[in-house]
């Protein structure tokens, strides 16, 4: 996924508009497992516009590295708007970066229930000074390595939508 020639290009002409503008990204993944921000890294002369990247897959550590409450949390599970809203601003909190995206989903095999089936991804964006944007996506149960893929591409174009309101 990270050598698709498609993405790449996304990512460069993402990457070039962001230094254009003089803007940084964080993103705190958690059903993605880093591949948005290793996507974005892909790209030569990227350190200008990636200030950081989380990877918070454990409850735990998007409570201890990104500030989420665990009764946020408990309330409404860790795949919800509300977690992903909090992610996004934990992630940008927590960093110096202008613009935070937040992923929390179920990829699958496990992990569903009706009520959250897999593909279900949350997004979470902020942008400094912004209100936090939610985006909810319902990929269906096209295979774990699917849902993710599809997680990245929306990812790419939440952090384009970004870039126009920043």
């Amino acid at each position: 996924m990270i050598g698709d020639p498609a993405l790449v290009t996304r990512a460069s002409v993402l990457i070039a508009a962001y230094r254009e503008r003089q803007r940084r990204v964080v993103t705190a993944e958690s059903c993605t497992g880093g591949l948005v921000a290793a996507l974005l890294t892909e790209v030569a002369g990227s350190s200008a516009v990636v200030e950081r990247g989380f990877v918070t897959y454990s409850n735990e550590a998007k409570a201890e590295i990104l500030g989420v409450d665990f009764n946020l949390i408990s309330a409404h599970g860790a795949v919800s708007e509300p977690v992903a809203r909090a992610m996004a601003e934990g992630a940008l909190a927590h960093s110096r970066a202008d613009v935070a995206l937040a992923i929390t989903g179920i990829a699958g095999p496990g992990g569903a229930t009706p009520a959250k089936p897999v593909g279900l991804v949350h997004f979470g964006l902020v942008a400094a000074g912004r209100a936090t944007r939610h985006i909810e996506r319902r990929y269906g149960d096209l295979g774990r390595s699917e849902v993710r893929r599809c997680a990245v591409e929306d990812a790419l174009g939440f952090l384009e939508m970004a870039l126009e309101k920043v």
